[in-house]
């Protein structure tokens, strides 16, 4: 299987026609259509259902389509490596984070770091901890900052010296806005919306699940989020009570959103992880260094 097949592979699943991505990679309409046989005939699969006037990926093809776009990640990655190294420290440190407000915590160390090596560059990609931990073992990123609670014990790691807070965000005129706290017996009775990564990844012992008396189930939980932003949505539009971190969402004077914490208080760590045996870049080096000066 080839890179360049790949490339042309995906490039019809963007266009959704053959001759569209032809005229794309400046290819003749044969030329590709035999080469996605090609593809086809290695694979054993059949990749698109050809239509008419469209291509239209099979089940098959989303599974290769994910694939290949890991695989051409990859290898721009691979191949930007290599091209900085050179006398001078240079590259790209690739890290990805869930939300949280301690990031401030890394941005202060990307900071430091540009200023000593300028040549430096970061590419810091956000999402839930699902897609990051994909993407850290598929090696795609160098580091990623995980919320607890969640298992790191196959990745060596740094535990930051900071914790988020949780709280429920609601509407500022919700019957609970009027407390300081929020206790369990408060939201029993509640449209709840959870974050997903708390709720299916906390174990019986989790600290999170002692908080809820250990059995979710009890709870009406009417939606989850993956990113708080949306989450926030949902609670501007009457959906239910976030359950979420402090400082993420704008939950000051001039927004329709208040935070009132949890009590008895709840607080999440985080932790910046990494492949055990890791072979890094000297940017990434350089990056693991300062994180270790800073966090040791």
């Amino acid at each position: 299987m080839e890179i360049r097949v790949l490339k042309y592979f995906l490039a019809v699943a963007r266009e959704g026609n053959i001759t569209k991505a032809a005229n794309c990679l400046h290819l003749t309409q044969p030329t590709l259509s035999r080469q996605l046989q090609d593809l086809e005939k290695e694979l054993g699969q059949r990749l698109f259902v050809r239509g008419q006037h469209n291509a239209t990926l099979t089940y098959e093809g989303h599974i290769l389509r994910q694939r290949a776009e890991e695989i051409i990640d990859m290898v721009d990655k691979t191949e930007k490596e290599f091209q900085y190294i050179k006398d001078v420290i240079s590259g790209t440190v690739y890290i990805g984070s869930g939300e949280s407000h301690t990031i401030k915590l890394i941005t202060d160390i990307i900071k430091n770091i540009q200023t000593q090596y300028p040549e430096i560059k970061f590419d810091l990609i956000s999402g839930n901890a699902e897609d990051i931990i994909e993407k850290l073992d598929n090696g795609l990123l160098d580091f990623a900052v995980l919320i607890e609670p969640i298992d790191i014990s196959k990745y060596d790691f740094l535990t930051l010296p900071d914790k988020d807070k949780w709280g429920v965000i609601m509407k500022n005129d919700a019957p609970l806005a009027k407390l300081n706290e929020i206790k369990y017996d408060d939201l029993k009775e509640l449209p709840l919306i959870f974050s997903k990564q708390a709720y299916k990844r906390s174990s019986d012992a989790s600290e999170f699940k002692k908080w809820f008396n250990g059995n979710f189930g009890n709870l009406n939980v009417v939606a989850t989020y993956n990113l708080i932003y949306n989450a926030g949505l949902m609670a501007e539009s009457d959906i239910g009570y976030v359950i979420g971190l402090d400082k993420l969402l704008n939950t000051m004077n001039n927004s329709n959103l208040t935070f009132k914490p949890l009590y008895p208080q709840l607080e999440s760590g985080l932790n910046i992880v990494w492949k055990k045996n890791q072979i890094f870049s000297s940017s990434a080096k350089v990056f693991l260094e300062k994180i270790k000066e800073s966090f040791l």
